[in-house]
């Protein structure tokens, strides 16, 4: 009975560590973890021990005797993976157990390592799981919102509530001896990076890569013209976008864009209204689609389908809970795109286009409709939008879509950060292995590094975010031991201080916990993971009605930090 990864995988490489026979490829040694669509396990060499389940932080992995109908088709692509071998060998001839990287050991004598990290995401959180593994390690986690987790909150779907389990993962580092929140503080308004550094050896920037890639073409500036991406942090219920104008009252939404996060988009906007009751969508997001018109929506590709980017486990997902079609002139590219493949993910993808129905003129229940090769001219409207226009790519042939809503799913952009060099051809802020690099000297920016988004690009998934994170924290505590770090000019004490004087609605961990406490309260009485707050003053009110600590505990924990 081998043990199976379904759609849920998020890359993390723990199970890659805790499996005692190394069937859990690619590890985070190897040069494919950092672009792999997933992790698979070896059937053949799985000893099903279970080590692998324990270990998942997001409860991706299942005995196969286990899986839902949905998940069936894992099977088989976990196995696609590994190549074919003689009856009774049960492992490939070069497999050895993938190295388990050792943790960065403090050697300096003297002051505790004390680390400003900014972001609270998964790059984040990661980082401060990995520098908290010595005792003599302290670290200030900085978020602009009153709650952490970042995209695992606000990004992913809400029907995907296993990914979002991570986060009981992430609680556990946020417990830790060392660590502080210190939520709902902006740095570069509340506190500058020098201030930061003041009070700090190191800042570690995790804030990920925060701007959408903007399609600029005629009329993106009328009402009912967006992005996904905010589209889903308007699911999500994130503060920025809970007032966000989703107009839903028209029978087709377009989305330009064929990545995972427009596929997220078109599976809330198409599904049924109940089982998204029973996630964490936002309350605003749920009434929407109550009363949607949708009944069609378009994931137009610029591209054929073998160019399709989105990952064939969420295309395995999608197909598994939603009607996707494709029209017939569709069907033809993906049959001429299957003719001539050879990567088996590839090929994976398009043997599953080439069983979706024709669309028909009507739809029995709301749907979606892969469409390719369009490229996008122009959106149509007066005062608000009411189609868009493309190309045939490669040719002047143009095509109409009738549309009262156009979402760009095109990527992400990272934004310049304030005292830091940035490069904006990249979108990243310049760095080597996640120390800063001052592009004019070539020579490292004392006291500043980076991890995630900002310093590798929108690659990889929330996992992916660990061994990033572990390489930057490697290398800051090589600097730290060889003294290339500066000692704090500030006494510990005093940053707390000044921050609750620059940012009185500062939310620490109990404040955190309050809001958690108050969310999944509310949502327990409806049969929810939790409902959400979506105005920062009610965060910060639930926070700020936690008891202070007593005087006296409140001195010395000054004294101790």
């Amino acid at each position: 009975m081998p043990h199976v990864i379904t759609q849920s995988c998020c890359s993390d490489g723990s199970c890659v560590y805790a499996c005692p026979v190394n069937c859990i490829h690619p590890s985070p040694d190897e040069p494919g973890f950092a672009t792999a669509e997933m992790l698979y396990i070896d059937p053949v060499a799985c000893v099903d021990c279970g080590a692998c389940v324990s270990a998942c932080p997001v409860g991706a992995i299942a005995p196969d005797s286990k899986l839902t109908d949905k998940q069936l088709p894992f099977i088989p692509l976990n196995a696609a993976f590994y190549p074919e071998r003689p009856a009774g060998v049960k492992l490939p001839p070069t497999s050895k157990l993938a190295p388990v990287l050792p943790a960065p050991q403090i050697r300096r004598s003297g002051a505790d390592l004390t680390v400003a990290v900014v972001g609270s995401g998964p790059a984040g959180m990661y980082a401060a799981d990995e520098l908290l593994t010595q005792n003599r390690v302290r670290v200030n986690v900085f978020d602009k919102l009153p709650t952490p987790f970042g995209l695992v909150r606000a990004g992913v779907a809400p029907d995907h509530q296993n990914t979002k389990g991570v986060t009981s993962l992430f609680e556990r580092i946020n417990s830790r001896t060392g660590f502080t929140f210190y939520l709902n503080v902006e740095v570069g308004r509340h506190l500058s990076h020098e201030e930061l550094l003041r009070h700090h050896h190191a800042v570690v920037y995790t804030v990920g890569a925060p701007n959408d890639r903007r399609l600029d073409i005629a009329g993106m500036d009328l009402p009912g013209a967006g992005t996904a991406t905010e589209t889903v942090a308007w699911i999500n219920g994130h503060p920025d976008f809970a007032d966000l104008t989703v107009d839903l009252r028209h029978e087709r939404v377009v989305v330009i864009g064929n990545g995972n996060v427009a596929l997220d988009v078109a599976r809330i906007l198409t599904a049924d209204p109940d089982d998204l009751a029973r996630t964490d969508i936002s309350d605003t997001a749920l009434d929407a689609v109550r009363n949607s018109a949708v009944r069609e929506v378009v994931i137009a590709a610029r591209r054929g389908p073998a160019d399709s980017a989105f990952t064939l486990p969420e295309l395995i997902g999608l197909t598994s809970t939603a009607e996707v079609v494709l029209a017939a002139e569709d069907h033809d590219l993906v049959q001429q795109d299957l003719a001539g493949a050879s990567d088996p993910l590839t090929v994976g993808k398009l043997e599953i286009l080439a069983t979706l129905p024709v669309a028909s003129q009507t739809a029995a229940r709301p749907r979606i409709r892969l469409t390719y090769n369009l490229t996008p001219h122009s959106v149509l409207g007066d005062e608000r939008v009411d189609g868009i226009e493309f190309r045939r790519t490669g040719t002047d042939e143009a095509v109409r879509l009738d549309t009262g809503l156009v979402l760009t799913s095109i990527g992400y952009r990272g934004a310049p950060i304030t005292g830091l060099p940035f490069d904006d051809a990249a979108a990243v802020v310049p760095n080597r292995d996640g120390r800063v690099i001052d592009p004019a000297t070539g020579n490292p920016v004392a006291g500043a590094y980076v991890a995630g988004w900002i310093k590798r690009g929108p690659t990889g998934f929330i996992g992916t975010n660990k061994s990033c994170a572990m390489q930057t924290v490697s290398n800051l505590v090589d600097d730290f031991n060889a003294g290339l770090l500066t000692d704090p000019a500030a006494r510990p004490a005093l940053l707390d201080k000044l921050i609750r004087c620059r940012q009185p609605d500062v939310v620490d961990t109990a404040g955190w916990r309050a809001i958690d406490a108050a969310e999944t309260a509310r949502g327990d009485a409806e049969g929810r993971p939790r409902v959400k707050f979506t105005e920062v003053a009610d965060m910060v009110a639930v926070a700020a009605a936690v008891p202070e600590p007593p005087i006296a505990r409140r001195l010395l924990a000054g004294l101790l930090r």
